[in-house]
């Protein structure tokens, strides 16, 4: 009962409130060191700009701005059962191989685009051939792996992602 109302009464706390705690808490800071606290109106605009930048400079320090880098994620998947391989074990690895190379050409698309051809053969009116081919190009360094997972029972899945500072690093590499 009591730890509710106390939230309530934090909740009420205003911006303007904050800002006013806060002057008040500066000018009983200068008036303990012993800079003179005037009251008349020609040092009344310099003192609400000391006090102005005062809170600004908590503010800023109190609440920094986080950035926050945006990642590209990758997802591969690949089935145990059609790798051309003796052992079990080794189906398996290679179905994390497959998923793997899947998720980087996933990133890929993400990062330096498709390149699609298509051609379309119409006579009389008649789509008599239509083809469709798609093709990416690119460099990806530095995916880090977020997890590998077996998907039911014959397929596993693949996650790889790729940050902000890795997304410039590989750009500035494909442009040169």
């Amino acid at each position: 009962m009591f730890d509710m109302e106390i939230n309530r009464k934090y909740r009420k706390l205003t911006k303007q409130t904050v800002i006013a705690w806060l002057c008040t808490l500066a000018l009983a800071g200068c008036q303990g060191i012993g800079l003179p606290f005037q009251t008349s109106q020609a040092s009344g605009s310099d003192d609400v700009q000391s006090i102005q930048s005062a809170v600004q400079a908590t503010a800023a320090i109190t609440q920094p701005k986080v950035k926050v880098v945006p990642t590209i994620t990758g997802m591969g998947y690949a089935s145990v059962s059609s790798q051309p391989a003796k052992s079990i074990n080794q189906r398996r690895l290679m179905a994390i191989r497959a998923a793997r190379l899947e998720a980087m050409r996933n990133l890929t698309e993400q990062v330096h685009g498709m390149k699609i051809n298509s051609r379309t053969t119409v006579i009389d009116a008649i789509v008599q051939n239509d083809s469709l081919r798609a093709t990416v190009d690119g460099l990806i360094v530095g995916a880090k792996t977020v997890r590998i997972n077996p998907v039911g029972a014959d397929t596993y899945e693949v996650v790889l992602e790729l940050d902000q500072a890795l997304i410039n690093t590989i750009m500035r590499a494909s442009r040169a």
